[in-house]
């Protein structure tokens, strides 16, 4: 009983050393990694890199670094000044992966923190050039072709650190207090202006309707005067009928206008007495 014991124990320690050896022997590479290897015997990093799956390594003699090469977004802020002197704050986006065939060399140089040594630095390095170039008014009116222009410097200079910038973009772009109340003030003093101005064309068109109201009246007069002197008063005579027909017509529509004929008659025997009399009956 002591040797089935004894050789239980030997095979049960025996298998605890083996998977501990194939464990040690094996690493896995997951989904958007990859790895580079450290081997003490071939002088630090090697300059292959192993993709995703399961691989062998040498226990003690080499370790394998897992290094995530999926796009990753990164936020850098920078506040510089204009070409007209003007402080500007701006945030670039820009969305960035390491270049795979140079991770060994990426490693080796920076370590695993590339991101954090390299992004900030060169990000605030290229948004100080190009601002300087525009002024602040340009930054507003001319925001597509300065972001192009900062893109494409950043990717120049991500390249030369082996890193791969996918999208670049503006996000937030403020300026000082003072330049804000500048504009502020610019922007008042162009709708006061637009508003004269738009005074001023409603004089001129009210001028030109007087005048020719003016022009019109005095035809009107010259040809009634004309009128007049061909005619005598006959043409005022016809006016006053016309004023008495519009009148009698207004009279007519109305419900609570009587008309009273006069009573009496002449000495000649015609209707030479009181005139009639129109009432206005309040119902």
């Amino acid at each position: 009983m002591d040797k089935v014991l004894s050789r239980v124990s030997s095979a049960a320690g025996a298998l605890a050393v083996g998977a501990f050896t194939v464990n040690s022997c094996i690493y896995n590479v997951d989904g958007g990694e990859r790895a580079v290897l450290f081997d003490t015997l071939r002088g630090g990093i090697l300059a292959d890199v192993r993709g995703e799956g399961t691989h062998f390594i040498i226990p003690v003699v080499q370790r394998p670094i897992i290094i995530d090469v999926r796009t990753k977004p990164r936020e850098i802020p920078s506040v510089t000044g204009t070409k007209d002197l003007q402080m500007v704050n701006i945030k670039l986006r820009v969305l960035w992966r390491p270049v795979i065939e140079k991770l060994p060399q990426l490693y080796r140089e920076l370590g695993t923190d590339f991101d954090e040594r390299v992004l900030p630095s060169i990000g605030n390095e290229v948004l100080k050039s190009v601002v300087a170039q525009y002024n602040a008014e340009e930054l507003l009116s001319k925001r597509a072709e300065v972001s192009n222009r900062i893109k494409s410097e950043l990717i120049k200079r991500g390249a030369h650190f082996h890193l791969t910038l996918d999208d670049v973009a503006i996000t937030h772009l403020t300026f000082g207090r003072e330049f804000m109340k500048a504009i502020e003030s610019k922007q008042v003093a162009s709708q006061e202006a637009e508003r004269q101005q738009y005074v001023v064309q409603r004089a001129e068109q009210e001028r030109i309707a007087n005048v020719t109201r003016a022009e019109g009246e005095a035809e009107a007069a010259t040809i009634i005067t004309k009128a007049m002197e061909k005619t005598g008063n006959a043409i005022v005579e016809v006016r006053r009928i016309d004023a008495a027909k519009e009148i009698a017509s207004k009279l007519a529509r109305g419900r609570n206008i009587t008309y009273l004929p006069g009573g009496g008659t002449s000495a000649d025997g015609g209707n030479g007495g009181s005139p009639g009399l129109l009432l206005g009956i309040d119902k």
